[in-house]
């Protein structure tokens, strides 16, 4: 009903705008009694096959909403009634900001791919943190953070450290956001002398915290094998808990949607099912490459069953969704779930 019904409804108008609207009305939905316990018993999958330990938190389920889609932590405990099993927040800068002008947001349909320049829109910290205290569910939570637009790289790890120690209490890992293509110059940060710098630091001030939390990196589709390699050794360096492979891409390779209206759209991370071989590739090379010695969450272009169970056996622990959410619709998790109940 989904594809067929609403989402050409949906698709009718701005993404952005749409987006709004979702959210809007999943908060409602969950307002009206009964709801959230209708809307629990229809997508959520409960079976011991489907639990994992990662990075030392308990998981009911491998299937995640990846950062973007609750930017602002206003959605995760109605997430949490759709069937997945961790949401992540973001991305988080300590100061608010307004992001890159509109519209930044474009679907291009016949690819089933996003493309977008968001610029870390969000409210910023200390809002973030009070939305995640009205939390009503126990769903694991994951915290990206990233720097403020305006935040010169030489002070980018002061950035980090202030939305890692705001957050701290209120959420159950981090994910460190140095690969974003819509961040000017951000991508500098993944060499690795400045990468390194900001690991450690957060490093220091996690291991002085009574019980620490899991610290994990997202990185780029457009890594070559030398640069992945590196990541290996930061990860072994740093003594990080894990990757998030992948973020967005800067390619646009093999598309069907035209070069006039990918040209008139310009720059942007590019999603959806156009990025699902390359980061099934870069799972499996890490994976593969580092013995399987720290944790994977994989994700881009993961829309079936078929494909998140790709990733797993590429070798991710966990995956994350989201054009794919969006393309497939709420109950993406259920299904996805169901079928790893049979497989793995």
């Amino acid at each position: 009903m989904y594809r067929h019904l609403l989402r050409p409804l949906l698709f009718q108008f701005n993404p952005e705008r749409i987006h709004h609207l979702v959210a809007s009305g999943l908060q409602l939905t969950s307002l009206i009694p009964g709801a959230k316990q209708l809307m629990s018993s229809v997508a959520s999958v409960v079976h011991p096959s489907l639990e994992r330990e990662v990075f030392g938190l308990k998981f009911p389920n491998p299937v995640g909403v990846g950062a973007g889609f609750d930017k602002q932590a206003t959605l995760y405990n109605q997430l949490a009634h759709l069937g997945f099993g961790f949401v992540e927040i973001g991305t988080i800068t300590p100061r608010p900001q307004p992001g890159n002008p509109k519209p930044r947001l474009f679907r291009l349909p016949a690819d089933q791919a996003l493309i977008n320049r968001m610029g870390f829109n969000n409210i910023g910290a200390d809002k973030a943190v009070a939305n995640l205290k009205k939390r009503k569910t126990d769903i694991v939570i994951g915290g990206n953070i990233g720097k403020n637009t305006a935040t010169p790289n030489h002070k980018a790890v002061d950035d980090y450290e202030e939305c890692f120690c705001k957050l701290f209490d209120y959420v159950d890992y981090f994910v460190v956001n140095v690969s974003c293509p819509n961040i000017s110059n951000l991508s500098e940060l993944q060499d690795q002398d400045k990468l390194m710098l900001i690991l450690n630091r957060l490093q220091q001030i996690n291991h002085d915290q009574p019980k620490s939390k899991p610290i994990l990196l997202k990185i780029s589709p457009d890594l070559n094998d030398g640069q992945l390699d590196e990541v290996i050794d930061i990860v072994s360096q740093t003594k990080i808990d894990g990757v998030v492979a992948v973020n967005t891409t800067i390619t646009r390779h093999n598309l069907i949607t035209t070069d006039d209206r990918v040209q008139q759209i310009g720059n942007g991370g590019l999603s959806g099912l156009p990025l699902r071989d390359r980061a099934t590739e870069v799972v499996r090379y890490l994976a593969q490459k580092s013995g399987k010695v720290f944790p994977i969450i994989g994700a881009g272009g993961i829309f079936t069953p078929d494909d998140a169970i790709e990733k797993l056996q590429a070798g991710a622990d966990l995956v994350q969704v989201y054009t794919g959410f969006i393309y497939e619709g709420p109950f993406i998790a259920r299904n996805i779930n169901r079928r790893v109940v049979g497989v793995i």
